[in-house]
């Protein structure tokens, strides 16, 4: 896995974008290249192995028609398979923006760029769930 450290001196960054999803946190390194990404030290297909994973990190690409033109590698932690395939996509979506100010509105128009607010409900006390109720009887 790559530091910060090495990325920073290697400084070929063309863009840098930080992903949220649920409880997951993607820092995406943009730079020029062929079309790879490397999540965590492996390719994206290793990392994922659910398949709409690796859908959903490679929208932002597709969308942008720029899968080809830029590698990724991101460093990514948190959460689970799915909270972390969004929150790079939400980090790829960044930093193509700050790459290229052009992405913005084909990224904007498919809402790559919001922030997925949603996040687990807590429990309540004297519950047995966020939600769920206790079995009541009526005698």
């Amino acid at each position: 896995m790559a530091t910060k450290k090495e990325i920073e001196n290697q400084n070929i960054n063309l863009g840098l974008g930080t992903g949220r999803r649920k409880t997951a946190v993607a820092r995406v390194y943009l730079r020029e290249g062929e079309g790879n990404i490397v999540i965590n030290g492996r390719k994206v297909d290793e990392y994922f192995t659910n398949p709409l994973c690796v859908f959903m990190v490679k929208q932002p690409l597709d969308v942008t028609d720029s899968a080809a033109k830029y590698d990724l590698i991101i460093n990514v932690f948190g959460g689970g398979p799915t909270g972390q395939a969004g929150a790079c996509r939400h980090g790829i979506a960044r930093a193509l923006v700050h790459a290229d100010e052009n992405n913005l509105p084909a990224l904007r128009a498919n809402g790559f760029l919001t922030r997925d607010s949603r996040m687990v409900e807590r429990k309540k006390f004297g519950q047995r769930g966020a939600r769920r109720r206790f079995q009541f009887s009526k005698r």
